[in-house]
């Protein structure tokens, strides 16, 4: 048996090796041996007619060594002779119960002369499976902390550090993700020098898929700005197209677009399930809320609708996601778009990275000692025109 382990021989090749040693060495005829992994299964049997329903834990409350089993038992009336309980670290780890011990082959009272090497064996037998259960689950780990460090990377690619805009135009922005992967995305994309896309997206769910999704998202989103002359109807409706194509309706993507121009001094935009960002002006508040549903809940999207504004001498828009508003404090109040509204209104002569590092603060005082459940964007900008 040792040297089965010691070559890493499969559970099955234990078992094998186990029931020779069991059955033909030892003349033990009928066994039943259950291990704990998850659930209670009988891994090796032998020697059984019909079926036999058992309750481990209830087995384990009863017989807590090397037991003979009562007579007029259940057990006992199936044939069986002795239970073996078997603990690691005072957890169970596996049973055994074996009966119709051939005398005739073991002359020497085996009961009393090998009980306790059959405990040993199996004792050994049920470590070196539970050994290689916990060896599989750390190589799982290893395998989705390098999946999560890859897609941590593919992320951070993703998310823009600084950004090239017009003059006239002022951008800055802050990401928290609540898991070492997130689903929330931004950019901010130049066409020439009046004009420039951005916008905002949040991946329903979180951890690899969700980036990857969202990576093939940018992807597509960039195509379409470089190559095509789309409206941004247009590009929300193709979008549309390559989410579904991507998730099969198992995930959707919400989305705020936006284009300004800066020598017409408008801005153009579709909220496509997104929050509404804000937009101020002097001591005036809007949601940009016009849009569509969001990407990739429908085959189809039914109707889209395009905001047009007229921009002011100046102007500060916010995007955000959801794990702004909708963070609680201890007593499960939302942050809300009423206090982020009266954040924007106190600051609203800050820079931009001044702005969002308030935001953040106010973020702070309000949640208290109440931890963030979801990913946090803030995507500010100030437009301004002489």
């Amino acid at each position: 048996m040792t040297k089965a382990i010691n070559n890493n021989a499969s559970v099955d090749e234990l078992l094998s090796v186990y029931e020779s040693i069991i059955r033909d060495q030892l003349g033990v005829s009928k066994l039943m041996l259950f291990n704990e992994q998850n659930n209670w299964d009988c891994l090796l049997s032998f020697g059984i007619q019909g079926e036999i329903n058992l309750n481990p834990l209830e087995l384990f409350s009863r017989y807590e060594g090397i037991s003979v089993l009562e007579s007029n038992s259940f057990l006992e009336q199936a044939g069986f002779d002795v239970l073996i309980p078997v603990y690691h670290q005072s957890q169970p780890l596996a049973f055994l119960i074996i009966g119709d011990i051939d005398e005739d082959e073991i002359k020497i009272s085996p009961t009393i002369k090998h009980m306790n090497f059959i405990q040993t064996i199996t004792n050994i037998l049920a470590v070196a499976i539970e050994n290689k259960r916990l060896a599989n689950e750390n190589i799982i780990k290893e395998r989705m902390n390098k999946e999560l460090e890859l897609a941590a990377e593919m992320q951070a690619m993703l998310v823009p550090e600084q950004f090239q805009v017009p003059h006239g135009m002022e951008v800055a922005a802050y990401y928290q993700p609540h898991q070492q992967v997130g689903g929330d995305y931004y950019d901010v994309i130049p066409l020439n020098n009046n004009e420039v896309i951005f916008c905002m997206a949040d991946v329903s769910g979180k951890g690899v898929s969700a980036a990857f999704l969202m990576a093939n998202f940018q992807a597509n989103l960039h195509a379409l700005v470089q190559y095509t002359d789309y409206s941004l109807s247009d590009m929300v409706e193709v979008l549309n197209n390559r989410v579904n194509q991507s998730t099969r309706g198992e995930r959707f993507i919400t989305l705020f677009i936006a284009r300004v121009n800066f020598k017409q001094q408008s801005l153009r935009y579709i909220n496509a399930g997104h929050n509404p960002p804000v937009l101020m002006h002097q001591d005036e508040l809007y949601l940009l809320e016009k849009g569509c549903i969001g990407l990739g809940m429908l085959e189809d999207i039914p109707r889209v609708e395009e905001g047009n504004i007229r921009l002011k001498k100046t102007n500060t828009l916010l995007l955000y996601t959801d794990g702004l508003t909708e963070l609680e404090n201890p007593e499960k109040e939302a942050f809300g778009l009423e206090r982020l509204g009266e954040t924007m209104l106190m600051n609203k002569h800050l820079s931009m990275t001044a702005l969002n590092e308030a935001i953040v603060d106010e973020m702070e005082q309000f949640r208290k000692s109440a931890s963030y459940f979801d990913d946090t964007a803030l995507l500010s900008c100030r437009f301004s025109f002489t």
